[in-house]
């Protein structure tokens, strides 16, 4: 009897066993074999990277079940794709679980067209009862300021999902008249946590940004669906100069109560036309891949009056000498603009003059000079050269005309540089040689080089 007792027990440990191998298999193929990583490490503990992978997970389930328009947005991961980090990291594939969404960072980052999904109090329900907290940030609408109206209604900014320490970041972009995306900077408010997220290390959101609308495209990511920029180099380039500066409507108005805006019709074309040669010289030099900003007159116009300078009669943009390209010229010509005079040579004070209609576009070509920019002038008459200085300044984007275009980002101390403490007061008698307040004397070109340097049309 006790022989037989035996029997049946190890029958029934056979059993059991085989039937927990069986399930043990089962549980691999459906769960741990597919792509992504695995629930449970190795040592039976989820780790750092399964509990990241784990919160994208859900995060992306919640935006596909609302329908939620979201792209990867974040830097560390799409610099992961970039086609030369692809060809470094085919070698460690095999050992990673979480090969691209498991960067170490505690954020990961996505955007959102803000225009192709209506806000839903549903989905940030839903996101807190999959257990994310939630930090919601607003600002003021843009596109509603106005000289009339100086702010627009709240609208949200940002999402910060936070899960088991981990953040999802949602950026919310919005389609601007000059065909762009833009988002606004994230400010705490007095009231808000401000150790709910390490606001440091976030991609987005120290301040505003403007971005080309990238194309998409579907692919999968360590076994996700995730929609990803077509051209990851040209976002994440975007994505390095993309601070956006917008243009103070509240200070244009003071200005415009002390010093009203011309409404005379040739005022009207002329910043009607002033729009057409701007739309033409950002396509030309789009084109070419030549950065530009506006530069002296219609500069100030921008930073003092959120408009053209009516009675300037034309448009100043600069280009550093860098990026000159001598097919410059012949771009513009084929763009419908003809050359009016050429001074200096690319090794000293190059200067471009184009005309359309009646309404002149300057091109200025800034030098560097140690911790200073320089452009250069030249009298066709005489010969004199005068050279311009400007403190060291990097480039932003903003709006003029419902046109995308850039500035100087330290524009207060551009314009003032230029124009001196009182830039705020209009001058109508401007003398290029002596008003301007960074003017110097710079010699005289040789008489052998005027063919060369003084060329009018």
């Amino acid at each position: 009897m006790p022989r037989v007792n035996r029997t049946i027990v190890l029958s029934l440990l056979i059993v059991s066993s085989s039937l927990f191998l069986l399930f043990q298999l089962y549980y691999y193929r459906k769960y741990v074999s597919k792509s992504g990583p695995h629930d449970i490490s190795r040592t039976g503990h989820l780790t750092a990277s399964d509990v990241q992978w784990q919160t994208v997970k859900k995060f992306l389930g919640l935006t596909h079940r609302f329908r939620l328009p979201v792209f990867l947005a974040d830097i560390s991961v799409l610099t992961l794709l970039s086609q030369d980090a692809l060809r470094q990291h085919d070698r460690q594939e095999h050992e990673a679980h979480c090969s691209f969404l498991c960067t170490g960072r505690p954020v990961t980052s996505f955007g959102l067209h803000a225009n192709l999904w209506k806000y839903d109090p549903d989905f940030l329900l839903a996101a807190e009862q999959k257990g994310f907290e939630l930090l919601e940030l607003r600002g003021k609408d843009p596109r509603l300021a106005s000289l009339d109206t100086l702010s627009g209604e709240d609208i949200p900014l940002h999402f910060l999902f936070r899960l088991h320490g981990y953040i999802i970041q949602v950026v919310f972009l919005y389609e601007r008249s000059g065909n762009y995306l833009w988002h606004g900077a994230l400010r705490l408010r007095m009231n808000m946590d401000r150790g709910f997220a390490p606001f440091k290390l976030l991609d987005y959101g120290h301040h505003a940004g403007a971005y080309d609308r990238p194309q998409l495209i579907l692919t999968v990511l360590d076994g996700l669906d995730i929609q990803v920029p077509r051209n990851i180099s040209n976002f994440l380039y975007g994505q390095q100069h993309a601070r956006f500066l917008e243009c103070q409507y509240r200070d244009a108005r003071n200005f415009l109560q002390l010093y009203p805006d011309d409404s005379s019709p040739a005022a009207v074309d002329f910043r009607r036309k002033a729009k057409s040669l701007l739309q033409v010289a950002t396509r030309t030099l789009a084109h070419l891949n030549i950065p530009f900003w506006l530069s002296s007159g219609t500069c100030l116009g921008w930073f003092r009056q959120c408009s053209v300078i009516s009675y300037s009669r034309d448009v100043d943009i600069g280009i550093f000498i860098a990026d000159f390209r001598p097919d410059i010229v012949a771009a513009f010509r084929d763009a419908g603009l003809s050359l009016k005079h050429k001074f200096g040579k690319v090794e000293d004070s190059l200067e471009l003059s184009f005309l359309s209609d009646d309404v002149k576009l300057d091109v200025f070509f800034f030098y560097e000079d140690g911790d200073v920019f320089w452009n250069g002038g030249t009298q066709a008459k005489s010969g004199r050269k005068f050279k311009y200085i400007f403190p060291r300044f990097s480039l932003c984007w903003a709006e003029l005309l419902d046109l995308k275009v850039r500035v100087p980002c330290e524009t207060l101390e551009y314009v003032t540089a230029n124009y001196g403490a009182s830039w705020s007061v209009p001058v109508r008698g401007w003398d290029w040689k002596s008003s301007p307040s960074n003017v110097k004397e710079n010699g005289v070109w040789p008489l052998s080089e005027w063919e060369e340097v003084i060329q009018v049309y």
